[in-house]
């Protein structure tokens, strides 16, 4: 190997060996900066949906696919309804789950208490009623208050959805006893055929417009919708409620379907979340909702949803900040899984880098004395020599002999050339002493 090349990978080994502790201390530091943010989520979450074809388990398949492709498998939890998914998430028994506002007692304090991702959606209150089964309350036919269900026959929906709960609060700021009703809780197609059967006399659901039960219903002779004349009073009551209104002939322009506008309710559906879900998770289903919910529909206008209004639950971090600024800078530009190390180490690297720095000032002050050391041990055997020459008389020709060992040995030391001249003061001394001897 020519000397050159030596040299310098002499001075490299040098120069890491007196950065080695500050390396060391960087690693460490870095380590427990990376088991304490845990910046890469877990491989596997679990999702609350709903019923098979239901709106719930729509949404969640396209949740399971957005995430596929950041190497994040979800796995689909079918369910009863909204209910259902709230006690599910509150149970640990699944990450996520889609709960419809109303679903439940609301639960925000400790540490496990759940946390929401937005208003993703509204669901309005769809309560159809038979026009037969309301001339029996009305001369007119036509129901416009909830107190006038007294006496009916109506099914509110399965006990694991949200639409019991809904009405019960409904009925409760109405001052309405259940006990003046016939209720019942049947599955959304029994229910529908025990309803055109003239079995019920009123059916309630809360589902998207765009359902095929919806829709049905709507053009059904003889079938009607409720209008809601107080809805703006019920979402003032009531937080997770909003007052919408079905625009008139939204349904079908051409037939003027329905014929005036329908003013409804419509609790709001968040995507709840347990609090030991991953950050990470939490922002991949965050930034997915902008585009799925983010569209113009019935009752929305574009970019109305995701948003933070109507929600009964804490707003999670990462939800606020994807619902006021979008995607990341970074996450537009590269991988997910690097984009994600980066923003959650920024922060840990900073302090990391405060700590080090001024540790990295002794860097060269030790690489310094590593180099020097090699030439100024050698001056206490020279020294040594020395004083034998003053208290052992007689012994210059071995101490001579001693001396040139100690100048090859010398000669073999290897310095960068910056410190060649200490080395050089070396063999000086190395001579003096020797002229001294032979002197002697």
């Amino acid at each position: 190997m020519p000397k050159a090349i030596r040299n310098t990978l002499l001075s490299l080994r040098d120069l890491l060996a007196s950065a080695g502790p500050f390396i060391l201390v960087a690693i460490v530091l870095l380590t427990l900066a990376y088991w304490w943010l845990d910046p890469n989520p877990p491989k596997r979450v679990t999702l609350a949906t709903g019923p098979a074809q239901s709106a719930y388990a729509e949404f969640g398949a396209r949740y399971a696919k957005a995430l596929a492709a950041n190497g994040i498998q979800v796995v689909l939890l079918p369910s009863e309804g909204s209910s259902a998914n709230l006690q599910l998430v509150r149970e640990g028994k699944a990450d996520l789950g889609f709960v419809q506002g109303g679903s439940g007692a609301r639960d925000v304090s400790g540490d496990n208490a759940p946390v929401s991702l937005g208003s993703l959606f509204v669901e309005p209150v769809w309560l159809f009623y038979r026009a037969e089964s309301a001339s029996k309350v009305t001369p007119t036919g036509i129901l416009g208050s909830l107190t006038q269900l007294k006496g009916l026959r109506v099914n509110v929906g399965t006990a694991g959805d949200g639409v019991p709960n809904l009405m019960n609060a409904l009925f409760d700021v109405n001052r309405i006893e259940s006990s003046g009703m016939t209720l019942s809780q049947l599955d959304q197609t029994s229910a529908t055929v025990a309803f055109l059967n003239g079995e019920l006399d009123a059916l309630v659901f809360a589902s998207a417009p765009e359902s095929l039960m919806v829709q049905m219903l709507l053009q059904t002779p003889g079938i009607k919708l409720m209008d809601f004349a107080q809805n703006e009073a019920y979402s003032r009551r009531l937080p997770f409620l909003a007052a919408v209104s079905l625009p008139r002939g939204v349904v079908d322009l051409a037939s003027d379907l329905p014929a005036t506008d329908v003013r409804l309710v419509a609790p709001t559906t968040t995507l709840l979340t347990g609090p030991k879900v991953h950050p990470a998770i939490l922002q991949l289903f965050s930034q997915a909702s902008l585009s799925f919910h983010g569209g113009a529909g019935w009752f929305s206008r574009a970019h109305e949803f995701p948003n933070a209004a109507n929600t009964e639950f804490p707003l999670a971090k990462e939800a606020e900040r994807t619902i006021q600024n979008g995607v990341p800078l970074l996450q537009r530009y590269l991988p997910f899984s690097l984009a994600n190390l980066m923003e959650r180490m920024w922060l840990a690297l900073g302090i990391i880098i405060a700590v080090l720095l001024p540790l990295s000032r002794i860097i060269p002050p030790l690489y310094e004395f590593r180099i020097r050391s090699r030439v100024f041990r050698w001056y206490g055997q020279l020294r040594e020599i020395e004083g034998r020459l003053d208290s052992e008389p007689g012994s210059g020709t071995a101490l001579v002999a001693e001396l040139d060992q100690m100048d090859e040995r010398v000669g073999k030391i290897t310095v960068p050339l910056s410190y060649t001249d200490e080395l050089y003061a070396l063999r000086n001394h190395i001579q003096l002493v020797r002229r001294k001897m032979l002197k002697t």
